[in-house]
């Protein structure tokens, strides 16, 4: 196992907010890629009629994790929350107990590893 962490998250894009949304993911893309080296996956998907987006996110290890929560809360937290309704977050992984304490304001599901193996 490793000690990555990741998540997908299952969001409703608000009516007429899509203009914003789009710009704001641009935003949040470029600012993670430039100023996260342990977020390793980034990848945003939106479904055909631009109703519902999924985003998969993949962070080395929990310091990463929170360095990313930390951004988000401080730059883009209120604009995606008014843009979108969160309908299922789930985290993979083992985070540490600060990260998970900051997850469950959130109302994440957190699935612990259970097996396999990571090459």
């Amino acid at each position: 196992m490793s000690n990555h962490i990741f998540w997908v998250l299952d969001l409703d894009i608000k009516e007429g907010r899509l203009g914003d949304f789009r710009s704001l993911m641009g935003e949040m893309v470029e600012a993670t890629q430039a100023n996260e080296p342990g977020c390793l996956n980034y990848e945003w998907f939106i479904s055909d009629d631009e109703t519902k987006c999924s985003l998969y996110e993949r962070y080395a290890d929990s310091d990463a994790l929170m360095t990313h929560m930390g951004n988000f809360g401080a730059h883009f937290a209120d604009r995606f929350m008014a843009c979108v309704d969160i309908k299922k977050f789930v985290v993979y992984g083992d985070p540490s107990e600060m990260a998970r304490e900051a997850l469950s304001t959130l109302g994440v599901v957190i699935m612990n590893p259970f097996g396999g193996y990571f090459r």
